[in-house]
């Protein structure tokens, strides 16, 4: 029998333009599903930590983890085209390590505004030494050389806790050359008058790096020596860290906002340290109160991006931000070009990416790459099983 004599329907154009529509979807599928990594492939993935630096090492089996997941995530960093390091920590216990592209265990990559994470301990434990008194003492009163030029009466009431939540009211310097100008110019407390509010302090989330070098500047100000050095003696030398550069201002004050150099590992320390409540090797080094408090969640999609991958709900702490990644919960230091402390608690896990850090470069192309490395951490978080 002749079924397409039986239904004429069956030899019209718009059936078999529908036929080849239906064919050529099954064909992608197929053709997507195929591109992924075979078991064979993942098998093949080297991400063994490497020993030695004082590092306990052990596996993601020995820790609970699935060794394929791991092995995924590594597969699809080693396609990212300006990752340096990929370092996941699990218990405590270094369970993967690899370093791609110009990367290597002993570089000390420029961290970006992960530096800002790094401020915020100081001004924590700058508290916890009694050099601060409390989060709600006023920025102004640090400033005594700009105090009497401010016209602005909103911004006498902004305190060092609405610095750290990037809620001061000041922009974000991104959004205008004038105020990127300013940025660079490397002569920070006469911004505070210069520099307008946008929003009634305390009311908006406002990415400013100004405020982070402010900031700094108070911890300077009030320690009496220079962020490095305060941080070298509280906070780098109990947690055997060696830093590298850390960029200056024009009047020798560190910047709060970002320029710290580290290796993976050593970033790795922070970011365990903050997962273990302050607590590193059995020595309380930033009160854990401080921790908690920069980890909670101020203000919630009201960044620049809502979303990056798997990350949603992007809020922001104290100078941390945090998001959800399908059903986990994860606070980050983040870093332009793709620098990254992640911190998933539900898991005991600090991941750590260092990257191409595109220095001065705030175009497509660096989002593009950030974005990728972003994307890549967050879709291992989401595979995750609940616990």
């Amino acid at each position: 029998m002749n079924y397409i004599s039986c239904y004429p329907f069956l030899q019209s154009k718009r059936y078999q333009y529908y036929i080849l529509r239906i064919t050529g979807t099954i064909l992608i599928l197929t053709i997507l599903v195929g591109c992924g990594p075979s078991p064979k492939d993942l098998k093949a993935i080297e991400y063994a930590p490497l020993t030695g630096d004082g590092w306990k090492v052990s596996t993601p089996a020995e820790q609970g983890l699935d060794p394929m997941l791991v092995a995924e995530l590594y597969y699809n960093a080693a396609k990212l085209e300006t990752i340096y390091g990929l370092l996941v920590i699990k218990n405590s216990y270094l369970i993967a390590e690899r370093y791609f592209n110009k990367g290597s265990v002993e570089q000390k990559a420029r961290l970006q505004s992960v530096t800002k994470s790094f401020t915020s301990a100081l001004v924590g434990i700058a508290l916890d030494q009694g050099l601060l008194s409390s989060v709600n003492q006023k920025m102004i009163d640090f400033f005594p050389e700009v105090a009497d030029k401010i016209t602005d009466l909103r911004k006498k009431q902004i305190t060092i806790r609405l610095l750290l939540q990037m809620r001061a009211g000041y922009p974000n310097e991104e959004s205008h050359p004038d105020l990127w100008k300013g940025l660079l110019s490397g002569h920070y407390p006469p911004l505070i008058e210069k520099f307008p509010l946008v929003s009634d302090p305390g009311t908006r989330f406002h990415y400013s790096n100004l405020t982070s070098n402010w900031l700094g500047i108070i911890v300077d100000r009030k320690s009496g020596m220079n962020l490095k050095a305060y941080a070298e003696e509280h906070l780098f030398f109990p947690l055997n860290v060696e830093a590298g550069e850390w960029g200056q201002d024009a009047e020798g004050h560190n910047n709060g906002c970002g320029d710290l150099h580290l290796t993976a590992r050593d970033t790795a320390k922070f970011g365990l340290l903050y997962l273990n409540d302050g607590v590193y090797e059995g020595n309380q080094i930033v009160p854990a109160d401080w921790v908690h408090d920069s980890l909670r969640t101020y203000s919630v999609n009201e960044a620049f991006v809502k979303k990056v991958g798997d990350f949603r709900d992007i809020g922001y702490g104290y100078q941390w931000w945090s998001a959800n990644a399908g059903q986990h919960h994860v606070n980050f230091a983040w870093g332009h070009g793709g620098q990254l402390i992640v911190l998933v608690d539900e898991f005991d896990i600090v991941i750590v990416t260092t990257s191409y850090p595109f220095w001065l470069e705030h175009n497509d192309q660096s989002w593009k790459h950030e974005k990728a490395i972003i994307k890549r951490v967050g879709k291992f978080i989401n595979s995750l099983p609940k616990e």
